[in-house]
This record gives structure tokens, sequence and C-alpha cells, in this order.
């Protein structure tokens, strides 16, 4: 059966990248692997004034109803007739989209003197005052896909690996060894680094912060065909790069998987029960927001087995 692109796909398949297509034989193999029926979240909860990567704008929960507020007001939402005193709270919710566990759009990450990204987007002809209009995310499509988990610091016997320290081709192939799984066409792999493991001691957490694949791990992933693939931490890549070429690239890694082969990146994936449970292969499902104008979605994914 012929691959074909989700609906959300427009008709255009270079603003979708490769996990937009999936036939209908491919989404129901995915479907059939769990055996078990457990369900693993991968997201620990957001929060106001939660860790970030540093250049993004803090998250905020804001309450803008309140019973008290509402009485205050003179508000009567139901009008006079509300002898049992019906009340409501509702709130506003602020931050970037790739706030705890999320996915970049293919807009997310630009390059080059035009600023471009993935599917023939660029900031001059595609960018406006309310968000990119190519590879937004409302373009992003389902994940329900087969989850390969590379757990590097339980195959070297750490809790996690150390600030900095970056994951290599060789390593990643030897960790899927260690584990018994392959990675295979139109899978998704998450890479724990055990930076989570730490959360929400940001003190802790600094001793690990952006570890992650290299460029070598990334041209790995490409050649086994991932549509997809995440870590636990902020980056994904390995900060600072180790091989940032000439001219030099401070996020090669983004480069070569989001913007050149449109393979997306999740972040701030929660692995550690996985890990402990040692489980390295299921179904992975996360449904992004469809939001116009966004550079990702905030996600709440599971695996299941």
């Amino acid at each position: 059966m012929t691959s074909t692109p989700f609906p959300e796909a427009s008709g255009d398949l270079r603003h979708v990248g490769p996990a937009g297509h999936q036939s209908p034989a491919e989404v129901l193999a995915a479907l059939r692997l769990p055996e078990q029926g457990r369900v693993f979240s991968l997201a620990l909860p957001r929060y106001t004034g939660m860790p970030l990567f540093g250049s993004h704008p803090p998250f905020q929960v804001t309450m803008y109803r309140t019973p008290a507020g509402l009485r205050g007001d003179g508000v009567e939402p139901w009008g006079p007739h509300n002898e049992v005193n019906l009340q409501y709270m509702a709130e506003n919710v602020s931050g970037t989209a790739h706030s705890g566990a999320h996915v970049d759009a293919l807009a997310h990450m630009t390059i080059g003197e035009d600023d471009h990204w993935y599917g023939g987007g660029n900031a001059r002809q595609h960018l406006g005052d309310r968000g990119p209009t190519v590879g937004d995310g409302s373009k992003l499509p389902p994940f329900i896909r087969r989850g390969v988990l590379l757990d590097v610091p339980g195959y070297l016997g750490v809790d996690a690996l150390s600030s900095h320290q970056p994951v290599n081709a060789d390593q990643l192939q030897a960790v899927a060894g260690h584990q018994g799984v392959t990675v295979g066409r139109g899978d998704v792999v998450l890479i724990r680094t055990g930076y989570l493991g730490a959360w929400p001691d940001t003190e802790r957490m600094a001793r690990h912060t952006t570890a992650g694949p290299d460029l070598s791990a990334a041209r790995w992933l490409l050649a086994q065909g991932v549509v997809a693939t995440g870590s636990d931490t902020e980056t994904y890549e390995v900060q600072p790069a180790p091989d940032p070429g000439s001219p030099a690239n401070p996020q090669p890694v983004h480069t070569l998987l989001l913007i050149e082969h449109g393979i997306y990146l999740f972040e701030g994936i929660y692995l550690e029960e996985l890990a402990a449970e040692h489980i390295h292969e299921f179904l992975f499902v996360a449904l992004p927001l469809k939001i116009k104008g966004t550079t990702g979605s905030m996600l709440d994914p599971i695996a299941i087995v």
C-alpha cells in the first residue's frame, strides 16, 4: 500500500516532512505493538516558574475568573436567578509552545541570510505578525508510531550523563545492540540522558544540562529512516556543539534533521519510568495542538506497552 499524507498536510508534503507520510497499514501496525495495555506518561507537569531553556519566555498560569472576582465585579454569567451561588473559574495560560514536553514545528529553526526553514519557507515571504504561515504548528501531523527508547546512561551504568556530554553514532548503535532493539524506518527514537531524573531541582539538573546527540548520531538516525527523534533535555542536541563546522553552526543537529530533512524533534520528554522498567519498544502517541502561527506544540505524549 502506498503511503499517503494526513489530511493536515493540505496537499503539500514539503510542509509536513516525512512524518506526514503514513499509510493506514502503517498506523495499524503501530497500534498492534502493545501487549500489556500499560500506559506511561512521557510528560512532567507544567507550572508557573518551571525550568525552561534560558531564552524562552516564562510559563505562567494566572486566574482570569474566580468566584470572588465575579462577585466583586458584579458579573452574573447566568443572570440574577442564581439562588445556589453557582460560579466558575477560568485561567490564562501563557508561555512558549516549547514549554515542557513539546515538539518543534518545521518553522521553529531558520538558517541563512534569508532565514529559511524546511519546505521552502522563509521569513521574508512566510512570516507575519501572527507567526509563520508555512510549516507552523497547525501543520504538525499526529504521531502514532513505533517508539524506541535508547537509554544511554543505563548502558553506561550511570544515573545521568554529565553536562555537555555528547552521544555519538557508535554509542547509539551500541545501546541499541545492548538493549536488543533495532531502529527502523518510520520510527520515533527517544534518547535518554537522565537530565529529568533530577526534575525539578535546578541545582541538580545543572550538573547534567545539554548532554545529547552530536552530528554523527544525527546522521545515524537519518540512515535508519526515523521520522522523528527526541530526548529528555531542553535542547535535544549536545551543547555547545563539539563539531560546529566552518562556517560555525551552533546547532548543526537541528540544522541537519529539522531544517534540511524535516525530521521532527521532541524535547523535554520524560523517560525515567520507561528506563526504570527497561522498556525499549512501545507504541508512541503524541497529538500536537493545531494552532496557527506557532513554532511547535506542547504535548502530553504517552507510551503504551
